[in-house]
This record gives structure tokens, C-alpha cells and sequence, in this order.
């Protein structure tokens, strides 16, 4: 069997030494033959090729693809290795009248083409490379981009428009090739009729691959905007139907120093509610960002930092946030958020956010700045930004703060409609209480005033007082505060002395810190007048606080303010002018039970000066009349 075998593999290598000599020699003459006829063909091809018939065809492929006339001033330059290649200088594009507007202008235009087509009469180009070109664009009032002038993408966008419900398939004479576009240190300038802005990015370079009309797009994109340098990135499995307005897939990120966002989906340049994807977005420095875009926000400077990531779908007249989380500065949050337009036009947020940490300081803000009329010109309406949307949210959060004061479990709503905004706090917890809060912005274009309501239910104010570090004797007690605030003048514009209303406190058992009421009365005995502070050495012990005051001019006005302790009991009247930190009260004190008044005789007092050591007076009067006889 082995024997067998050997004989076989013999017989068929010698077989084979006869014919592989033989194609061997003929695979060698055909290869021999085909470098020298391209050899050949290289080295003609100068004398065979005419720059003219190059200059005229890459003229004609610039008309027929814009369809306006391009102009060309230089002298081409060919090249033939490694590859045909022709360069053209001062490449004008203008619309086909007499001083018609320019669409574009080019340094240097340079493009590889077919050696084959060009020896038949006609050139036939491909990886463009464009050398600090400038392309001005225009953005209609629906949003498209101006493509006019009857050229292949106007007339292959027009057939899309069309067809893109029909699925009709596009000619093979509106499908061109376009191939791969380099562009080096270039420009655009855009005018949105939309806005009446013009927007304009300069240092372009950008690598765009585009086969043919038909097939996919993808681009990097490389420029400056407004002085800062950004990236772009782009592409697209339909980019004919993008151009046309359709809504299709897409995916495309902005990069840059002071934001960055990606979005994938469903996209659209003229209907941006047609949006259907995610978005993932970050801005590092918000005042920054703000500057740099040339909007403005009130109290910016308490936003650092925002980041942002959701699912976006198409809603009524606007866009959904589906599975929103974001973060300002520390704080994050998540939920869902609404942006759409109301019958009249003007921009709307409405959803339902939970933060883990909440600042109120920016939500309140808006209350309180205006913008100046210059700031303002192009928004939807000038003034306060209060003025320019409509809100409706809905927020709670674990922990919140406004200033010094700190909230638990707080829920609050933002409703801004109808020229009145509204900030609530429904529940919230607050130094061991319970607080509601209410504010609110009045009719007049946001100008006719506002209000403030607030309500604290067994609070620890003693805890309060303590944390902010507030001197003098203050009660240090669990109680309860009922303030209305109202101004008539713009929150923007009211101070301290354009604000009135009514204040009412509450509290059971206490004490009043650094205030001897003992030493009180010693010292009253003895002298005309004498300071707080001399008789700060221990606290005065009380079963019940209440104090009503009203607030107006500048001024609060304490009409009752009775203190009672188990022996003594202090009542206070009078006025304490807010701006010079001043106080004007007349007081007593006496027996807290009318039958200690013989060893505990009432007491009457002025306090006047300034506040933590005003100066007290003793009032010299006749504490008790004879009775006089009936008649």
C-alpha cells in the first residue's frame, strides 16, 4: 500500500515540473507587460492630458454642483505622482447674473481625477481638498439652509423633499459622487433669517467622507467659535434628508473647553421638537459659557458647574427629558422635564425634579434681578427672565439651603404664568419643625410688587440663634413664627424700607439668655441708667413667649411683646428702626401672680440705643393710687 502511494505522488510531481515552468514565464511576460504600459501611459500622460480640458471639467463639476458659476483666475498645476492630481488658486463661486452675490471663494482648490476619463474628453474628479475656503449660507425662516440655484444638491435635496415618503429611489444622474473633502484653515458665515444673527466660525479644518448623495456621511470637524476652539463631530446613514429638513438618525458631538454634548438619534435642522435620542451634556463653568455665548442669567455666579443626561422624544409642540439626572454643582438630581410653547409663542419648562441637595439661592434670584433693556433685545421678551418662559416644576430634595437656613425633606413648586410667578415651599422640615413658605411675584409686567408668607411650627429658634452666632439676650426656645411680608415696588428695586407687615411668635417654656432679671431690679433701684450687658450673667427662665409686630417705613413696630416667667412677668412695646440697627421700647416688669405685686412691684423701663448693648431707664412712677371712696 505505502509502495502504491509513492509511485502516485511521483508520477504527479513530475507532471507538474513539465507545466509550472511555462506559467510561470507567462505570468511573468503579463506582468512585465503591464508595468510597462503603465510606465508608459505615466509618462505620456502630461502630453496626452490637456490642462484645459482639466481647468474647464473642474469648473463644470464646481456649477453643476452648486449651481451657481464658479471662476477661476489662476493657471492650474497637474500633477502625475503618485497620483493625477490638478490644483487650481482664486477659485470664485457666484450666482450666474451679472454681480450676483457670492456663494464661496477658495485660495487653493486641489482634486485627484481619472487619468482614463480625462483621455476620453472628460474629467472626472474626487478627494477635494480646499485651502482657506469661505462658504457663506443662509438659514430661512423654517430653518433649511438655503439651497438655491438648481444645482445636483439642490435639485437631488428637492427630490428627496418629494420622494422621502414615497420611497422612490433617487436617479443615477441626481446620485453623484463626491468622495472625500479636506478643508484647511477655512470659514463660514451664516445669516439665520430666524434671529436676524449671523453667526461666523473661522479656522475650519474638517475631513468630511461622503461617497454619494446617496450613501452615509461621516465628519470631524475642527474650528473656532467666538475665540475658542471646538470639535465637532458627525455622521449620518441619510445626510441628503438631514440637509432637506427631514428628520433622521444621526449622531453628532460638540467638544470644547467650555461645553461638551453628544447626541444621538433622530435629528433634524428646521424642528427641533422632532428630536427623538439621547442627550449627554456637560458645561464646566457656567459663567464662563454664558460669556462666551453672550447670554446672561441672574445669579450665575452661585452656578458652577451643570451636566445633564436624558432621553429625549417628541411631545406637543416641544420635547420631552425622559430619564433625566443632571447635576448643578454638587447637587444632583433626576426626574422627567418638559420644554414646549404655549398658543402665544413663549417658552415653557415643566416637569418633576428630586435632588438629593438643593441650593434655593438661584431659584429665588430670579425673583429679585432684572436685566438691563440693552441685554435683551433679541429674547423672546425683554426684562426679567421671569418674563421670557413660563415654568412649571415641581421639586423636592433631602436637604436644601437658602443662605444660613437649612431645610429637610423639602418639597416646593416653581409656577410662573399668566405675568405671575409663584414659589412655594409645601412642607419642609426647619430646625426640628415644621415650615411652609410661599412667594410671590404680582401682576404689572412683573413690577406691580410681591409678597411673602411664612409659617414655622415648633421650630428650635434657641439651636437657630445659636448656629448664626447672633449675640444679645434672644429666647432660646422651640416655637412658632407666622411673617407676611408685601411690597408694592419691584422686588429688583424694594429695600427694607419699602417692605410692610405683620410678624406673630410663639413659645412655651424658655429662656431668655443674658438677662438677670434680678439684677434688673437691683440695679434700677440704684441708677438712672445702666447697660444690657450689665446684666448678662444669667438667663431669665419663661413659660410663655408671644410677640406681635408689624413692619412698615423702614421699621418694625412690637405692639405686644409679653414675656412671662414663673415669678415676674416683662411686656415690650415700642419701635426698632432697621437701618440704624437701633431700638425705642418702653417695658415693665412685675409680679407674674397679682398677689406677689407688694414684694415683686411693677417695674416700668425704657430701652434705647443700639442693638446687642442698648442703654436702659428706669421710670420713676407711683405704683399704686388709694382707692378712692364711692359716691
Amino acid at each position: 500500500m505505502s509502495t502504491s502511494r509513492n509511485r502516485k505522488w511521483r508520477l504527479t510531481m513530475q507532471s507538474a515540473s513539465r507545466w509550472l515552468p511555462a506559467v510561470a514565464r507567462t505570468f511573468g511576460i503579463v506582468l512585465l507587460t503591464i508595468i510597462i504600459v503603465f510606465a508608459v501611459f505615466r509618462a505620456t500622460a502630461p502630453f496626452l492630458i490637456s490642462s484645459g480640458l482639466v481647468r474647464s471639467g473642474i469648473e463644470k463639476a464646481l456649477s453643476d454642483w452648486t449651481g451657481y458659476r464658479a471662476q477661476i483666475e489662476g493657471d492650474p498645476t497637474l500633477e502625475f505622482w503618485p497620483t493625477p492630481r490638478v490644483t487650481l488658486n482664486q477659485v470664485t463661486i457666484r450666482e450666474p447674473t451679472k454681480n450676483g452675490k457670492v456663494l464661496g471663494h477658495v485660495d487653493s482648490l486641489s482634486a485627484d481625477f481619472s487619468l482614463f476619463t480625462a483621455l476620453r474628453g472628460r474629467a472626472h474628479f474626487h478627494e477635494f481638498h480646499f485651502l482657506r475656503p469661505t462658504l457663506y449660507i443662509r438659514r430661512d425662516e423654517t430653518g433649511l439652509i438655503d439651497w438655491t440655484n438648481e444645482g445636483l444638491l439642490s435639485k437631488a435635496i428637492e427630490r428627496v423633499e418629494t420622494s422621502a415618503n414615497q420611497d422612490v429611489p433617487m436617479r443615477k444622474e441626481q446620485d453623484a459622487d463626491i468622495g472625500t473633502l479636506t478643508i484647511e484653515d477655512g470659514s463660514v458665515e451664516m445669516t439665520d433669517d430666524r434671529t436676524g444673527k449671523i453667526y461666523k466660525m473661522n479656522g475650519v479644518n474638517a475631513d468630511i467622507t461622503w461617497p454619494r448623495l446617496s450613501r452615509p456621511m461621516t465628519a470631524v470637524i475642527l474650528a473656532r467659535l467666538n475665540d475658542q476652539d471646538v470639535k465637532i463631530d458627525f455622521n449620518s446613514t441619510q445626510p441628503l434628508l438631514l440637509f432637506a429638513g427631514k428628520s433622521v438618525d444621526a449622531r453628532t458631538s460638540f467638544s470644547s473647553p467650555l461645553i461638551n454634548w453628544t447626541y444621538t438619534g433622530v435629528s433634524s435642522i428646521s424642528d427641533f421638537s422632532a428630536l427623538a435620542g439621547n442627550l449627554d451634556l456637560s458645561v464646566p463653568n457656567v459663567p464662563s459659557f454664558l460669556a462666551w455665548s453672550g447670554e446672561h442669567l441672574p445669579a450665575a455666579n452661585t452656578l458652577q458647574n451643570v451636566s445633564l443626561n436624558a432621553d429625549i422624544v417628541s411631545i406637543q409642540n416641544g420635547v420631552r427629558f425622559n430619564n433625566l439626572n443632571f447635576k448643578v454643582n454638587d447637587s444632583a438630581a433626576s426626574g422627567v422635564m418638559d420644554l414646549n410653547y404655549t398658543a402665544a409663542g413663549k417658552p415653557k419648562i415643566s416637569g418633576t425634579l428630586a435632588f438629593d441637595q438643593m441650593n434655593l439661592n438661584p431659584f429665588l434670584a430670579a425673583f429679585s434681578m432684572r436685566l438691563a433693556a440693552d441685554t435683551a433685545i433679541d429674547m423672546l421678551l425683554n426684562g426679567n427672565p421671569l418674563q421670557r418662559l413660563d415654568m412649571d416644576m415641581r421639586m423636592s430634595s433631602n436637604k436644601a439651603w437658602l443662605g444660613p437656613f437649612q431645610f429637610d425633606n423639602i418639597g416646593a413648586s416653581l409656577l410662573v404664568a399668566g405675568g405671575k410667578a409663584k414659589f412655594d415651599i409645601g412642607d419642609s422640615g426647619f430646625e426640628g419643625g415644621d415650615l411652609t413658605a410661599h412667594l410671590e411675584v404680582t401682576q404689572g409686567d412683573f413690577d406691580g410688587g410681591g409678597k411673602l408668607q411664612i409659617s414655622i411650627r415648633n421650630a428650635d429658634f434657641g439651636g437657630l440663634f445659636s448656629r448664626l452666632k447672633l449675640v444679645g439676650p434672644l429666647p432660646m426656645t422651640t416655637g412658632s413664627l407666622d411673617l407676611a411680608l408685601s411690597t408694592s415696588k419691584p422686588i429688583w428695586a424694594a429695600n427694607l424700607g419699602d417692605v410692610a407687615g405683620k410678624m406673630h411668635f410663639t413659645a412655651q417654656t424658655g429662656s431668655f439668655r443674658q438677662f438677670n432679671i434680678s439684677a434688673f431690679r437691683a440695679l434700677a433701684a440704684d441708677k438712672a441708667f445702666f447697660r444690657m450687658s450689665d446684666i448678662a450673667d444669667t438667663s431669665f427662665d419663661f413659660d410663655s413667649l408671644d410677640v406681635d409686630a408689624s413692619f412698615a417705613k423702614g421699621s418694625a413696630e412690637v405692639h405686644s411683646a409679653k414675656i412671662i416667667g414663673r415669678n415676674e412677668t416683662v411686656t415690650l412695646n415700642g419701635v426698632v428702626p432697621f437701618r440704624s440697627n437701633g431700638l425705642a421700647l418702653s417695658g415693665a416688669i412685675e409680679a407674674s401672680n397679682p398677689a406677689d405685686t407688694s414684694d415683686l412691684p411693677m417695674l416700668p423701663f425704657f430701652i434705647g440705643g443700639t442693638w446687642p448693648d442698648p442703654v436702659i431707664s428706669p421710670v420713676t412712677t407711683l405704683l399704686q393710687k388709694p382707692d378712692q371712696p364711692q359716691q
